[in-house]
């Protein structure tokens, strides 16, 4: 059997403590194979976000474990989960996350460069994301020269530049109009193929047909999965998307 890229274990998230705690997850257990894009659906406030979150490391579960390529986040210092998430995980935010005053180019090659990569084969691999998503000849124009979409799509490039092993992606087609949006899912379903895992938070039922599994959460918990493009059907016609 094929190992895991991606392993959630019974994994629990709060907030707070007492009467205003906020149970985001609770007991969620979830695998993504190499060549896996797995979609996860469900209502505001369900816990899609939280989700994305504890799989990247970016905040820490409550209890359970988090394991990327079979090692656990719970054992990694601060700096080695900077590490992980600069090699081998790539975000892609609702709100882009770009910085200002570096341009596109420069936006898609610093997780190389803080790896230690040189500013010269960076801007290579920079192009190369940056084409993948139809902007290569926007690689030096800075996030307030271009649109949202247009952003949207550097923070794409970005997440996907180098060797990622894992994908992740928060509605990344939400300032993107259609046809476009379907490119950008059609990349991260390329990018799957070629043997990483995907995980997408989405809302849309057509994006989510581009996944080989829906995970539809409500209040934290897994409450359907499903995988034949049949089943994917039935189970967002019957979660009302």
């Amino acid at each position: 059997m094929t190992e895991s890229i991606l392993r959630l274990v019974d994994v629990t998230r709060t907030h707070g403590t007492g009467e205003t705690a906020v149970h985001a997850l609770r007991g969620v257990s979830l695998e993504v194979r190499p060549g896996e894009l797995v979609a996860v659906m469900g209502p505001s406030g369900s816990g899609k976000s939280t989700l994305l979150n504890v799989a990247g490391g970016l905040d820490k579960v409550t209890s359970g474990e988090v394991l990327i390529e079979g090692e656990p986040l719970s054992t990694m210092s601060a700096l080695q989960l900077a590490a992980l998430r600069r090699r081998r995980v790539g975000f892609v935010f609702q709100d882009f996350n770009l910085i200002p005053s570096l341009t596109a180019g420069e936006n898609v090659a610093l997780p190389l460069e803080l790896d230690g990569l040189s500013p010269r084969k960076a801007r290579h691999f920079a192009s190369d994301a940056l084409d993948l998503v139809g902007l290569r000849e926007l690689i030096d124009r800075f996030p307030d020269k271009m649109s949202g979409g247009q952003q949207q799509r550097v923070a794409i490039a970005r997440a996907l530049v180098g060797d990622r092993r894992l994908v992740m992606a928060d509605e990344p087609t939400g300032a993107l109009d259609s046809h476009t949006g379907e490119g950008v899912l059609r990349v991260l379903r390329e990018r799957c193929d070629s043997g990483a895992a995907g995980l997408l938070v989405t809302h849309e039922a057509r994006h989510a047909a581009w996944a080989d599994r829906v995970v539809f959460l409500r209040d934290g918990v897994v409450v359907d999965t499903t995988g034949s493009p049949d089943e994917i059907h039935d189970l967002l016609a019957g979660a009302g998307h």
